[in-house]
């Protein structure tokens, strides 16, 4: 049986904040992804799970919220399907056209952790 979500949060490049509900025993990482005002295009982990390791069965719901208000960004993903089987999900979000057009493009990338392996004898008789 899953858990419920947790919260967390990070700061991306151009600093700004973010508040985070997650399934705990599914998200590994959120990375983050934006042009900076130099042209350049940047990527940074935006927040990282602090268990390391799934606990329990992550369910077959993966739902995770990120909040930005500075930004006006809410984006909530919500999937279901076998959690063992996504390994990443990408959500690019667009504010309502800024200034810097090109700056206010933000990709959002969840990577799951890695599937669970079976020992070698499960494996062998789960065929």
């Amino acid at each position: 049986m899953s858990r419920h979500n947790r919260h967390g949060g990070g700061t991306d490049q151009r600093g700004f904040r973010y508040h985070i509900s997650y399934q705990p025993d599914w998200l590994d990482r959120i990375r983050v992804t934006r042009r900076l005002p130099s042209g350049r295009q940047s990527t940074k982990t935006l927040f990282r799970n602090p268990s390391r390791r799934p606990e329990s069965e992550a369910g077959g719901l993966i739902r995770t919220t990120i909040e930005s208000p500075e930004q006006d960004l809410h984006v909530e993903v919500a999937l279901r399907a076998d959690t063992d089987r996504v390994g990443e999900i990408e959500v690019v979000w667009r504010s309502n056209g800024g200034p810097e057009p090109t700056m206010d493009r933000v990709s959002l990338t969840l990577e799951s952790f890695a599937p669970r392996r079976l020992p070698r004898s499960e494996a062998r008789h789960s065929l």
